[in-house]
């Protein structure tokens, strides 16, 4: 049985003709219309015979947590065999009856269903609204389960007791509930979402439509969902934060290491992680073998620190990688832009520690250097910290966590666990939170208890007996798409405000637009481009548009600064230049603009973007 799940505004269909198979039906059924529904096709399979029950059940359970996701209580269910493509159909009689079921079964959970009639020609429209949960397909089957498999760990954890906390600087632990968020409107925001686990979007978020118009990413259909086409403005974005990420691990005293995307299901240690590690995995199949696509870098990087030689001299010992690419098969329901994709970049440290000591001292060094990295690329002030840690070790070190707290110099949001379910103790988080006040963890690091066993990696110590270490795991970054994410986000939020929109200089794929008025004036805005150099982004817009329609064009890409050239600006040697963070305008000259420009971008990586400089001679991604 296959599906094809549309969250539709408004559905309509009128029935036409009828086929050989064709129902009969009373003509209140030969049409209908409902709005804010879920549009259901489905298709009945040869092979579905006989088991009409159980696919029933199946179907109904899917579409009511879909209902609830997108918030409605209307569906529409609509006999489709077009989805059968390479499959045999069922009998007419097998596939009415399973419609029927499911339209029962439906109504009994209070839902307004309407069913299209079996074997007419119909004609129909829709409108859809385009967000994440806006168009789903599904394939049920009597033989097999429908549920992914889930890990000991995930199992586990819905086990586990927990309980949520305010810890704020010199003070103590408040119930979550009890907390007075007053002037912390953001930390209320994460800690709704948290405890209310609040996932779904009810609308598109913001991002979608802001990565799309300023052709950076879009979806990719001929893919899985969840991977992303990145259009030439999106990959130097993307690469200018790979490289700061890198060089900032790197700097910190990581080596630079890199490991296989493809590891053996089979594998003793990493059979054991698996099972401690809460993701769904892609499967390979190669000859006879099963292997799964990395969902981190953990796998690759504590192999090879199996097979090391070292010692409590050369501890803490730092690996870094950045993983291009990681996996993790959500569920389509989950997937959301670039908050949460399936195909990703991550930057991944392990640092290997001698002790609990040394451990507490890693991870309070790479929370002041998270701060430090967020700050850089402008999303510290949006973010609220999260910290997770067992029971036990945190009444032993109640001071630490409140010396953490100090350092963060706000209050945070402090869950405490009464089980350990996965193989950390504790962990931090910086969660962005959002346009549409839903959170997602940019900064992650944990302190591993478990894994230096599970691999088998020791290190020899003082008195020359091999010992374990403890491990920290640590992205400073987290996934670079979702950083961008971040980034578009937070300028959504801006724009909600009425304000203008902007990156960061020294990620703005664009940092300086030329604008000649006439053709006449093009010579003189080459010689500014000659001026600029090669270390700032610049480009002349010497399309045929109007002089209004450039500057426009100029402020939807959000250009930092425009330059006008027109005859008084050949004269003078000076430019016009409209500075968009301020909305000043200032006379100047090119070396003094590319002053302005480098000073404000030192110590920021810097890439070329792969377009041409002349915007009449750049393609459009998108129509």
């Amino acid at each position: 049985m296959k599906e094809l799940i549309v969250h539709a505004e408004k559905i309509s269909y009128e029935a036409t003709k009828k086929t050989k198979l064709a129902e009969e039906i009373p003509d209140e059924m030969k049409k209908g219309e409902m709005e804010n529904a879920l549009w259901v096709r489905i298709a009945v399979e040869e092979g579905d015979e006989g088991k009409t029950d159980e696919l029933s059940e199946k179907a109904v359970r899917d579409i009511e947590d879909v209902a609830g996701k997108v918030g409605t209580k209307k569906v529409m269910l609509y006999p489709y065999a077009h989805l059968l493509m390479g499959s045999t159909p069922s009998s007419p009689k097998e596939a009415i009856s399973l419609i029927k079921k499911m339209e029962e079964a439906l109504e009994e959970k209070e839902f307004e269903v309407m069913r299209s009639p079996f074997g007419w020609y119909k004609k129909f429209r829709v409108s859809c609204p385009g967000h994440p949960l806006s168009e789903l397909s599904r394939v049920f089957s009597a033989e097999k389960k429908d549920e992914v498999s889930i890990s000991e760990s995930a199992k586990a954890e819905e086990k586990i007791e927990n309980s949520f906390h305010i810890l704020a600087p010199g003070k103590g632990l408040v119930p979550v509930e009890e907390f007075d968020f007053s002037g912390h409107e953001n930390l209320k925001k994460f800690a709704t979402y948290e405890t209310k686990k609040t996932r779904a979007y009810e609308k598109e978020p913001p991002h979608i439509k802001l990565m799309q118009e300023q052709e950076l990413v879009d979806y990719e259909e001929g893919t899985d969902p969840g991977n992303f086409r990145w259009y030439p403005k999106g990959r130097l974005i993307k690469k200018l934060l790979e490289k700061s990420i890198t060089d900032f691990c790197v700097g910190y005293g990581a080596m630079e290491v890199e490991t296989p995307i493809l590891y053996d299901y089979e594998h003793p240690a990493l059979k054991a992680y698996l099972n401690r590690f809460p993701a769904r995995q892609y499967v390979v199949k190669s000859e006879n073998k099963e292997f799964f696509l990395r969902f981190a870098a953990c796998f690759g990087q504590f192999l090879m620190a199996q097979d090391m030689v070292f010692s409590h001299r050369q501890l803490p010992m730092r690996m870094f990688e950045l993983t291009k690419y990681s996996f993790r098969r959500e569920q389509t329901g989950e997937l959301a832009g670039l908050k949460r994709l399936r195909g990703f970049t991550m930057p991944d440290m392990h640092a290997f520690l001698k002790d609990m000591d040394q451990a507490k001292k890693e991870l309070e060094q790479q929370l002041e250097i998270s701060m430090d990295w967020l700050e850089g690329v402008g999303l510290l002030s949006g973010s609220e910290v999260g910290f997770r840690v067992l029971r036990e070790f945190y009444e032993e070190n109640k001071e630490w966590y409140a010396s953490l707290v100090e350092k963060i110099g706000k209050p945070i949001l402090l869950e405490i666990f009464d089980g350990r379910y996965a193989y950390f103790i504790t962990k931090f988080e910086f969660n962005f939170v959002d346009a549409m006040d839903k959170a997602s963890a940019l900064t992650t690091v944990q302190i591993d208890v478990e894994n230096a066993e599970t691999y088998d990696i020791s290190f020899i110590d003082e008195d020359g007996e091999k010992k374990r270490p403890l491990l920290t795991h640590a992205s400073i970054s987290g996934s670079i798409e979702r950083v961008i994410y971040a980034l578009l986000e937070k300028e959504a939020i801006k724009m909600q405000r009425g304000e203008k929109a902007m990156l960061p200089l020294w990620l703005c794929p664009t940092q300086v637009r030329i604008i000649p008025i006439s053709e006449k004036h093009l010579d003189f805005a080459r010689e500014l481009l000659r001026q600029l150099g090669e270390s700032v982004r610049a480009d002349i817009d010497d399309t045929q548009e109007t002089l209004g329609k450039k500057i426009r064009g100029a402020q939807k890409e959000w250009i930092p600064y425009t330059a006008v050239i027109g005859d008084n600006e050949v004269e003078s040697g000076k430019v016009s230049v409209s500075i968009r963070e301020t909305g000043e305008k200032k006379e100047m000259g090119g070396i003094e603009l590319r002053s302005i420009v480098e000073g404000k971008t030192q110590g920021m990586p810097f890439e070329v973007l792969s377009l041409s400089k002349n915007l009449s001679r750049r393609p459009r991604f998108r129509g």
